[in-house]
């Protein structure tokens, strides 16, 4: 396989981000699965090729080779090489490279972690942005500014991504950063609900959607829908909560209403 060809393939899912604004974007949550996915495809063969593109100063390469190295697939599991061809790539402006860095030194080297995910959010990588949102939520940095950790979790659940949608969400039903509003809080709960499969983000939607449903919060009390979200959610003990405010034909109807749901929603 030509690297060209190589290279592409892996980097199929990514670079559809960066298309124009028009286009629809790649679901975050598939272009998570892919990174395992097209690693686990590599063969020895790819290796190589990506190793000497690699040397040759190729950034998507060095981003790909980094990433076999913290995989430890085809080599051993190598941290210092991991970083080495991280920071190869990303001193080059490629985005997913920055953005890795930024998550890898967030605890070692806090200056260069915030300088690394600002450079991929400003490039509109909506993991960054995510990382950003939740640092500036959650004191990485030294600063707390739910503001600033707001304007970015918004900039990365409008591309899609489902952690930040729960955590925009979240915001807006805690009155952090945002004006408070169930509404707004149900509306980006239920986009992370729409999520499949469920990597996180997906499942705090369901079950925080649920809640509100249950106590009638931006949304209609509907005990129904409460119990669908939960289940979907698999969250057991709001299930048995309010199972005990509903009918045996009320929590019949909701068993279907979730089987139903899944059969629209296949994991893929």
């Amino acid at each position: 396989m030509r690297v060209r060809k190589l290279l592409a393939l892996l980097l199929f899912p990514f670079v559809a981000t960066s298309e124009t604004a028009a286009q629809q974007k790649p679901d975050p949550t598939q272009d998570r699965l892919a990174i395992t996915s097209h690693i686990a495809s590599l063969t020895h063969n790819d290796l190589e090729l990506l190793s000497s593109e690699a040397r040759s100063g190729n950034p998507e390469a060095q981003y790909w080779l980094a990433m076999v190295y913290e995989e430890g697939r085809l080599v051993p599991k190598d941290a210092r090489q991991f970083e080495y061809w991280l920071v190869k790539s990303a001193e080059q402006g490629f985005v997913r490279s920055e953005e890795m860095l930024g998550w890898v030194l967030k605890d070692r080297d806090r200056p260069a972690s915030e300088r690394w995910l600002l450079r991929a959010a400003e490039q509109g990588n909506p993991e960054a942005q995510f990382l950003l949102g939740d640092a500036y939520e959650e004191n990485w940095y030294g600063t707390t500014d739910y503001q600033l950790a707001a304007k970015w979790y918004e900039k990365a659940a409008a591309q899609g991504h489902p952690d930040a949608q729960a955590s925009l969400a979240q915001m807006y039903e805690d009155g952090r950063g945002v004006e408070q509003s169930y509404r707004m809080a149900a509306e980006w709960y239920r986009k992370a609900a729409e999520h499949v499969p469920d990597l996180g983000g997906a499942g705090q939607g369901r079950n925080d959607l649920g809640l509100l449903y249950m106590d009638g919060l931006g949304v209609p009390k509907d005990y129904l829908l409460a119990y669908m979200w939960f289940s979907l959610a698999n969250s057991k003990q709001n299930c048995t909560i309010v199972e005990a405010k509903m009918t045996p034909a009320q929590i019949s109807e909701a068993h279907r209403m979730v089987e139903q749901w899944k059969a629209l929603h296949p994991a893929p």
